[in-house]
């Protein structure tokens, strides 16, 4: 079984400046209000770990990923164990952040892919939770990228 959340959010930034922000672990407690702790680095085979207020019974706190593709200011795509037991095709979840320059700034794309055999279990509480999760991370990034620099001129 899989489930799929995809959200965006248009930002008044450089790709440069954006990416800057994704890929600051150990700043993302200071703003994204789902996320207590990061550590490590966007690095392909890299292993960072995000630490959650526990969310559902069956979920980790702390999730290790495991990242797959990185592209400079434009891609950053990670695969995490989101199970409680850490086995495989449980419930695992593979993120992308597309970062995609337009007009006044750029699109940012966020977009999770959910396999496994617990996603029937979990999949009312993704969809309900999980993109109001995406929107308010969304906004909370824009807030603090816009809010760290002067907007651009028309």
């Amino acid at each position: 079984m899989a489930a799929e959340l995809r959200t965006s959010v248009d930002i008044d930034a450089s790709p440069e400046r954006v990416w800057q922000v994704l890929t600051d672990l150990p700043t993302y407690p200071e703003w994204n209000p789902f996320i207590t702790r990061a550590e490590g680095t966007f690095a392909v085979g890299g292993r960072p770990s995000f630490t959650l207020p526990h969310m559902h019974a069956l979920m980790r706190d702390t999730l290790r990923a495991t990242v797959l593709e990185v592209v400079p200011d434009r891609r950053l795509r990670f695969r995490m164990r989101l199970a409680g037991f850490g086995v495989p095709g449980l419930l695992d979840a593979e993120h992308t952040l597309t970062v995609a320059p337009q007009d006044r700034g750029v699109r940012l794309w966020e977009e999770a892919r959910f396999r496994g055999l617990l996603v029937p279990l979990v999949s009312r509480s993704l969809n309900r939770h999980g993109s109001l999760a995406f929107e308010a991370m969304n906004a909370a990034l824009k807030e603090r990228i816009e809010g760290l620099q002067p907007t651009r001129a028309d």
